[in-house]
């Protein structure tokens, strides 16, 4: 029981922490319109770490595998916010 709540305060920490990082994507300079690719990377850096977290609780919910989907959430998080950030650059 203690296990399943360190590790979801972990999730919860890490996706806070790849929102923060997904925030420099927004704030770079820009001196033109974005191409699509690099909207689909904004969307991606912005909401992609709170939609992979709520994938991954209700992968725990489903399955009752909580420190698994925890460990698989922070992993897609972190996955998603780079992938979403270097879209974003281009």
């Amino acid at each position: 029981m203690v296990t399943e709540v360190l590790a979801w305060t972990a999730v919860l920490a890490v996706c806070v922490a790849a929102v923060l990082f997904g925030q420099t994507a927004r704030t770079a300079p820009r001196r033109r319109r974005r191409s699509p690719l690099g909207r689909v990377g904004l969307f991606l850096a912005l909401s992609g770490p709170w939609l992979v977290l709520l994938g991954s609780v209700v992968a725990g919910a489903v399955t009752g595998a909580w420190r698994v989907a925890a460990a698989a959430g922070a992993c897609g998080i972190v996955a998603v916010a780079v992938t979403g950030h270097l879209l974003a650059r281009r």
